[in-house]
């Protein structure tokens, strides 16, 4: 069967599923409800001590309510897998299907939140909402209205994590690490070239080059070189200024301040991490690269280079985003057991203590890694409590750890 009648059947498949039990998760009741007492125990009369108590002190919604174990997955549909922006209402599939995966994987209850359209409110409508949250997922929200409203929210209490964004930089950083081991590589001693300065590529190139970070948390490489659509971003380039967040790659990476091409930028580097578009890597350009090159080409649908290219013009590892190649470098392998690790120690936020120790802990599940394997298997639920235990431990010595 080919690649595209497959594509269709899983299409037409879907459509049925979905049809068939409208939508993918729902709502039931963890307490009885058959008697009048039952009904005095869960509502009226009884619950008026609960609120009483929580109007006493707030932090008691932890005890008494949903809140210690639930997130909002909130998103406006401008960026929406390969889909674009396709707003609120077109999302509503994609958000349920993640809050599956939370249910799923790490027994967190998640509701999908699908705004219709970004505005300049959209910071106060949630958090106005928040009450109510353990903590709060952004998803496919285009950049930069992403990193916008992640600053904007990072003060409400609970976690704010916009998992496009760091979800994947904390699964590029294990599947990195893992490669180092698997080439003899030293990864502060990696040049890394990043195609793509989307909300994904600002994460990943913030995390590497530890634009933020404490030095003392974890080596950096050696550098990075970022490009866009335009090529290679450096200081001087026309325009940069315009964008606040293109400005700090700049100013954080390229040490030698080189221009061109991404060709030209893919010269002599060990590393190459594309989420850009299809087909822009060459394997011209992967035989330009160091010795046992890196790739990690993590377009979807397609990849940046097709895996099989990129190995015979020499890559010692290559990983895509894709599940059936070897090395799927999913950001599905790191949220859940953050937000379960967050949720157990009722976390006021998700600290950069937290993301490295859920990279080291998704690396270090692969006790001995090959080329053909340096991450663990996407729905692995062990992989998600040992993700858990290390952001617990690390939510607690970063003082995000919230005394009940």
């Amino acid at each position: 069967m080919s690649r595209r009648k497959k594509q269709r059947d899983i299409f037409a498949e879907s459509l049925a599923l979905h049809e068939k039990f409208h939508g993918k998760i729902e709502v039931h009741s963890k307490v009885p409800l058959t008697t009048r007492r039952d009904l005095s125990l869960a509502y009226t009369p009884g619950v008026g001590a609960v609120c009483k108590a929580i109007d006493k002190d707030k932090n008691l919604a932890y005890r008494y309510t949903l809140k210690a174990n639930t997130i909002a997955i909130v998103t406006d549909g401008s960026r929406v897998l390969s889909l674009g922006n396709i707003g609120g209402y077109a999302a509503i599939p994609v958000m349920e299907g993640k809050a599956l995966l939370f249910k799923k994987l790490a027994d967190i209850d998640a509701f999908p939140l699908c705004f219709e359209s970004y505005h300049t409110e959209f910071a106060d409508e949630i958090k106005n909402i928040a009450p109510v949250f353990g903590g709060i997922a952004l998803e496919d929200i285009a950049a930069p209205k992403c990193f916008e409203l992640e600053e904007a929210l990072q003060g409400i209490g609970i976690p704010v994590m916009h998992d496009d964004q760091h979800g994947t930089a904390i699964v590029v950083l294990a599947a990195l690490l893992n490669a180092c081991r698997v080439t003899k590589k030293r990864f502060e001693e990696l040049n890394i070239v990043v195609s793509g300065a989307g909300a994904a590529g600002f994460a990943i190139t913030r995390m590497l080059a530890g634009i933020g970070y404490d030095p003392d948390l974890f080596p950096q490489v050696n550098d990075i070189i970022v490009c866009d659509s335009q090529g290679i971003i450096h200081r001087h380039r026309e325009g940069l200024y315009g964008n606040k967040y293109k400005f700090i790659m700049a100013e954080e990476t390229n040490k030698a301040g080189r221009t061109g091409t991404l060709a030209d930028a893919m010269q002599g580097a060990d590393v190459c991490i594309g989420v850009s578009v299809p087909d822009i890597i060459t394997q011209k350009m992967v035989r330009s690269m160091n010795r046992d090159p890196v790739i990690f080409a993590l377009a979807n649908p397609s990849p940046e280079i097709h895996p099989h290219d990129a190995l015979l013009a020499g890559a010692a590892v290559v990983g895509t985003g894709r599940g059936e190649f070897p090395n799927q470098i999913n950001y599905a392998l790191a949220f859940p057991g953050i937000f379960r690790g967050a949720l157990d120690v009722c976390a006021t936020r998700i600290s950069d203590e937290m993301k490295l120790a859920a990279a080291h802990a998704i690396a270090d599940y692969v006790r001995r890694p090959r080329k053909d394997r340096i991450l663990p298997r996407v729905l692995n639920r062990d992989v998600v409590k040992a993700v858990a235990r290390a952001v617990r431990e690390a939510a607690i010595k970063s003082g995000c750890a919230r005394t009940i």
